[in-house]
């Protein structure tokens, strides 16, 4: 998973979904200063750490500059992501083509990850099945500063926040349908601006920030490190999966 740049609907789409291993900046915070110089319109994603990054790295602000951090549970460790490719790949006899981590066949709640292969096979499992989701969703290989994050706050540098709406049934049941929805904390003034820009083209309702959290610890608490984190990581560098 890389961070690169889209100009065109069907670049965006590489975007879609969400990608639990840990995405390569490369040389994206350099392009988006080439391109704001330039004086287009950028919109930055990534998670909390990755947009501190670029506005550390930025002299300094730009009016079209758009950024959008999500509520981040943590980032999994690439070389796990890497050993249970190889493992899935050797299981299947086929290269790997896509991975979907949040299939929704078997609803939004109880989300699957999806494994696609050239030879036309598909793995799905649901998350507290497969043995990758398990590993990520028990904090097992998390990196090591994810479990005491500087950016769980309220307070974000981001002009927009994107999260699952966790806990929607107890707070708009009338908007779950299941299929997902989504958390949009507005957070400057430039976001207020595009929120309202495209709000005509979007069904929602507007809840105070307190109540949209509350079912959403990974806004403002770092994860705890399990005891067996250590050992797990040094026995995955040299075992398989």
């Amino acid at each position: 998973v890389r961070h690169m740049s889209a100009e065109t609907e069907e670049e965006l789409a590489k975007f879609r979904g969400s990608k639990y291993v840990q995405s390569i900046i490369g040389d994206s915070y350099m392009q988006a200063k080439r391109f704001l110089d330039e004086g287009r319109w950028v919109l930055f994603t990534g998670t909390p750490c990755q947009i501190g990054g670029l506005l550390k790295y930025l002299p300094k602000s730009y009016e079209k500059l758009l950024t959008q951090d999500i509520i981040c549970h943590g980032v999994p460790s690439p070389l796990v992501w890497r050993k249970y490719v190889e493992s899935q790949v050797k299981r299947a006899q086929a290269s790997l083509k896509g991975a979907y981590f949040r299939n929704k066949r078997k609803g939004w709640a109880k989300f699957s990850l999806l494994l696609q292969f050239s030879s036309g096979r598909e793995y799905i499992n649901v998350l507290n099945k497969d043995l990758y989701m398990r590993t990520f969703l028990s904090d097992l290989c998390l990196r090591p500063s994810c479990y005491d994050c500087r950016f769980k706050q309220k307070a974000r540098s981001s002009d927009l926040t994107l999260a699952d709406f966790w806990g929607i049934d107890n707070v708009l049941p009338e908007m779950n349908d299941n299929k997902g929805t989504s958390l949009c904390l507005v957070n400057s003034d430039n976001g207020r601006k595009v929120f309202a820009d495209i709000s005509e083209r979007l069904v929602f309702k507007q809840v105070d920030t307190d109540s949209a959290i509350q079912y959403n610890p990974s806004m403002l608490t770092s994860v705890k490190k399990p005891a067996k984190r250590d050992a797990f990581m040094a026995k995955m560098r040299t075992q398989p999966i």
